[in-house]
């Protein structure tokens, strides 16, 4: 248990019955009356956001995350299959839990899998992957100097919009966050 004046920032809670992850607060005295906590709360869940207002001295269950260093084996019909790097228990996760990061996943790439109460949340994938462009148009001659784009399509399946000069075989770091191209890998 943990008073809602002791929260901070990424702290996971159970709040009305839901495993929700505090996104921001912020600490509101008015003039009159006692001052008041205006908190963001994310659900795990369904993944919407709700803004709840907290006095200090009201209660919140905290839960506690473990998190597992997990690398990705393969696909499985509708789940993908983790083994966990200590154990090397294999986890079937269900491609929803995973979301867009599934545009990113390659076999054997480390990531690391939150769960609460042995219930997965969520994968966390690196920052950045290396991936090869299977398809792209040719590349244009003298178009390393503009800033035009073209689309391309990498190993996943998934499709990027990179420079005009980067042809077919080229490995390219995408931004795992935004699912932009980064650069072309060294």
């Amino acid at each position: 248990m943990i008073k809602a004046s002791e929260m901070k920032k990424g702290l996971v809670v159970r709040f009305d019955g839901e495993l929700m992850v505090v996104v921001d607060y912020e600490l509101v005295k008015p003039g009159k009356g006692p001052a008041y906590l205006v908190t963001k709360f994310k659900n795990l869940k369904a993944g919407n956001v709700v803004d709840r207002r907290l006095q200090g001295s009201d209660v919140l269950d905290d839960v506690f995350i473990e998190r597992a260093p997990m690398e990705y084996l393969y696909e499985d019909g509708a789940n993908l299959v983790f083994m966990d790097t200590n154990t090397y228990d294999q986890v079937f996760l269900s491609k929803e839990l995973i979301g867009d990061g599934i545009n990113f996943l390659q076999p054997n790439m480390k990531v690391t899998v939150t769960s609460c109460e042995g219930k997965p949340l969520g994968v966390d994938l690196p920052p950045a992957v290396e991936l090869k462009i299977t398809e792209t148009e040719p590349a244009l001659k003298g178009a390393t100097v503009t800033n035009k784009t073209k689309p391309a399509i990498v190993e996943t399946g998934y499709r990027v919009m990179v420079p005009a000069f980067v042809e077919n075989g080229t490995v390219i770091r995408i931004d795992t966050r935004t699912g932009l191209y980064l650069e072309r890998a060294k």
